[in-house]
């Protein structure tokens, strides 16, 4: 019976593999399809493992380092930085099965060369399907290396919609945002046109509180500290910190004297400030003064702003 031309034997289909010849070089003898193949699965999982686990220990030692209060008070909880070690192991994860594939083809016979050959074919023509999600990573990746904004942030951004919130995650495909009614709201990194940032987290409303000649200034003062120290109370989620008031000043050229609240407040949550304290303040002094107005009671805006470096 001739043999010369049977077809090998299962698992015995190619022996000049680059694992093949790797085995050799170590082992110094030769090894089977199956066993080779096992090798590269057992490398490649042990790797893998591997890189998790580091992944891990710089995610802990991240959140470690950053478990402090913010200006606002709240814990930062994702750190930017994790997002880009996310994405790191992500990418090496990917790059380890997509070479394991390709030796474990090898081993049946499939040219490597070939093998990442038409993966290179086959990534171009899904990326030009998929040019919603490139954007989507493309933009990701942009937020994550500038300092457009970071995890704990409240900003407002502009795109599709306008939406204000504490930043969550700036991923690849979405950027996460809390917003004031704590609310989790996922917007497309593509869709992100404008970013308006507030460094310190909040909005300065200054209500300026006239005072009418012959009023007496204490009394005076007195209630406008109890009634800014009440609605920091009852509102403590909108103001964020313990409005702070000076001494009764002059308005220069003006003649009238006047006293400044300032308040911290979410941004777009200026309704509280003109309307509810604006009124709280007239009721109480018209208990000094029965002609008080409204219109003595001005409220002014300023973004806070982050001190030079």
């Amino acid at each position: 019976m001739n043999t010369t031309n049977l077809p090998p034997p299962p698992f015995e289909l190619a022996t000049n593999t680059f694992v093949g010849r790797l085995y050799r070089d170590f082992a110094h003898h030769e090894s089977s399809t199956l066993t080779r193949i096992l090798l590269i699965l057992a490398v490649a999982l042990i790797v893998h493992v591997l890189v998790k686990i580091t992944r891990h220990l710089s995610e802990w030692f991240i959140l470690k380092s950053q478990a402090q209060k913010n200006p606002l008070g709240f814990m930062t909880q994702q750190p930017k930085f994790i997002t880009l070690t996310r994405l790191v192991v992500s990418a090496i994860t990917f790059v380890i099965y997509f070479f394991a594939v390709g030796l474990v083809l090898q081993e049946f016979g499939v040219n490597l060369t070939f093998y990442l050959t038409s993966a290179s074919v086959v990534g171009l023509a899904i990326s030009f399907g998929s040019q919603g999600l490139v954007q989507d990573i493309v933009i990701g990746l942009t937020l994550i290396f500038s300092d457009a904004m970071d995890i704990g942030d409240l900003v407002e951004i502009f795109g599709a919609t306008s939406v204000i919130g504490r930043v969550e995650e700036i991923g690849l495909r979405f950027t996460v945002l809390r917003n004031f009614y704590n609310q989790v709201v996922f917007i497309p990194n593509r869709t992100i046109a404008n970013v308006s940032r507030f460094p310190y987290g909040g909005v300065y409303a200054y209500a300026d509180i006239q005072i009418p000649d012959g009023v007496d200034r204490p009394k005076a003062v007195e209630a406008a500290a109890n009634v800014a120290r009440g609605m920091w109370r009852q509102f403590g989620a909108i103001i964020l910190s313990e409005p702070t008031w000076g001494d009764v000043e002059t308005a220069e050229g003006g003649g009238w004297s006047f006293l400044r609240v300032h308040f911290k407040i979410w941004p777009g949550q200026g309704s509280l400030i003109e309307m509810t304290f604006r009124q709280q303040m007239v009721s109480a002094m018209k208990t000094l003064e029965p002609n008080y107005a409204d219109w003595q009671v001005a409220v002014t805006y300023r973004a806070m702003t982050a001190p030079k470096k």
